[in-house]
């Protein structure tokens, strides 16, 4: 589901993208599935677990033969890493990438969906500058191996860098890196762009608002209705955090000239609880941030610099880590519990299963309203901007409603505007919720009409209370 396009033949093309892709249609949406825990279940467990989700791609942090075997035949992209540790050994002996490959790749493959290998993880920022002149040559010898093993092409290597790779990142269109990564981040480029492997990139809105508290901040990291953030250079309105911390590495990546080097976001989450004295972790947060994060993703709305697409996005993370040490927050950014429970609910299950409708993006002045007697339907009011409208598209279809009708294919795709999407979905989402007048107002852009909004095939749903 995308916005009008500026050209038309570029608007068939990814028509017919997404319509031989339906399939595969959320392949965007990735879990990170880190191991620090003594508490977690079994890994054939696990992979029973994503297969009832619309997660299709999983993160390692390192190898875990019991985890990529239980995965075999799952359909489900594997990410595998070699630890910061191996590097050295990695880039001195050629043998040992040899081995590497050997050992924790083709015994599994392609059973086992292994589709990249992440050597070392935030290495650039880590200050160890031994690690950081051999992260290159390590990647080189592993894609070596990987050609040698006829595996070049089918599997990518790349590493994991942290938002400090910037020293710019506002307003969007300014990001840059730091010029003293720039030798080592220009020849990891190079090879990013010349073996077809993304740029990998761990942004956390969250930590974004712990260093701005305001609450128009928060609304702006949680993708909830807010006045926006206008680049000066460009004069894009930002809604969200994210499109705008995405697109500062764009914007960097840009000026150094690899425009086409792609970018994965590696990690990306929000903790549903912390410590007494820590900004921003809890429940409604979490499941709003990640909740709405996946309808954006799904959306394909992509960002203002990227648009039409989404970018492969790796939810942090599939479990709680009880052994990670730190605050209350490092150990509680768990989508899933150890018995497969889901923490919170947004929308993951590929079940019909619909979560328990949220508080609606509104005025909580507004007290209980006589329910209408007659069929109504919620719409959008008239001047509504496309930013605004996209806000409330991803917000209905962040909270579990049923949005494959506006999904290419689907019975509302067409006419492929934001405004029509966000009408069905807004539309929906009053209707699921309890018919509430306060599920309709949208931060006061929308209102009740009786006048029925279907069309063609499209059906609106309504009814009287």
């Amino acid at each position: 589901m995308a916005s009008v396009l500026p050209h038309t033949a570029t608007f068939i093309l990814l028509t017919l993208f997404h319509t031989f892709n339906l399939g595969n249609a959320e392949s965007f949406i990735g879990v990170n599935y880190g191991q620090v825990a003594d508490n977690l279940p079994p890994p054939s467990a696990t992979a029973k677990l994503l297969q009832s989700t619309s997660i299709e791609k999983v993160r390692l942090y390192g190898s875990d033969p019991a985890i990529i075997k239980a995965l075999a035949n799952t359909g489900i992209g594997i990410v595998i890493g070699a630890a910061n540790g191996d590097i050295p050994a990695l880039a001195s002996y050629p043998n040992f990438a040899k081995n590497w490959i050997n050992s924790n790749v083709l015994p599994f493959y392609p059973a086992s969906k292994i589709i990249l290998i992440t050597v070392g993880n935030e290495v650039i920022t880590s200050n160890d500058q031994n690690l950081i002149n051999q992260l290159l040559p390590a990647i080189k010898n592993l894609q070596n191996a990987l050609n040698a093993a006829s595996l070049g092409g089918k599997i990518k290597v790349s590493t994991v860098h942290s938002m400090a790779v910037l020293r710019q990142s506002e307003p969007p269109s300014s990001g840059y890196f730091h010029l003293t990564f720039g030798n080592v981040l220009k020849g990891l480029l190079e090879f990013n762009n010349a073996t077809g492997s993304p740029f990998a990139i761990n942004p956390y809105p969250y930590f974004a608002y712990q260093s701005d508290p305001r609450p128009e901040t928060l609304a702006f990291c949680l993708f909830q209705p807010n006045a926006g953030r206008v680049d000066s250079n460009t004069n894009i309105k930002y809604m969200n955090m994210f499109d705008a911390q995405v697109d500062a590495v764009r914007s960097a990546l840009n000026s150094m000239g690899f425009k086409n080097v792609e970018i994965v976001v590696a990690e990306t989450g929000w903790p549903y609880k912390g410590d007494n004295n820590e900004v921003g972790p809890g429940l409604e947060n979490a499941k709003a941030y990640n909740g709405n994060l996946i309808a954006h993703l799904r959306s394909m709305v992509g960002t203002p610099l990227m648009p039409g697409k989404s970018v492969d996005t790796y939810l942090f993370a599939l479990y709680d880590e009880d052994l990670k040490p730190g605050p209350a927050s490092e150990r509680a950014f768990g989508l899933f519990k150890p018995d497969l429970t889901t923490t919170y609910d947004i929308g993951l299950s590929k079940s019909s299963q619909t979560p328990a409708a949220p508080k609606t993006p509104g005025n909580p002045s507004i007290g209980p309203s006589p329910k209408p007697n007659k069929a109504v339907w919620c719409v959008p009011k008239a001047g509504v901007s496309d930013s605004q409208l996209q806000v409330n598209l991803d917000y209905a279809c962040g909270h579990g409603i049923e949005c494959g009708p506006i999904q290419p294919g689907g019975a509302c795709f067409e006419p492929n505007t934001v405004a029509a999407h966000a009408a069905y979905a807004m539309n929906l989402f009053y209707q699921t919720a309890g018919k509430d007048p306060r599920n309709c107002d949208f931060s006061s852009t929308a209102t009740l009409s009786s006048n029925n909004p279907s069309y063609n095939c499209c059906t609106y749903p309504g009814g009287s209370t």
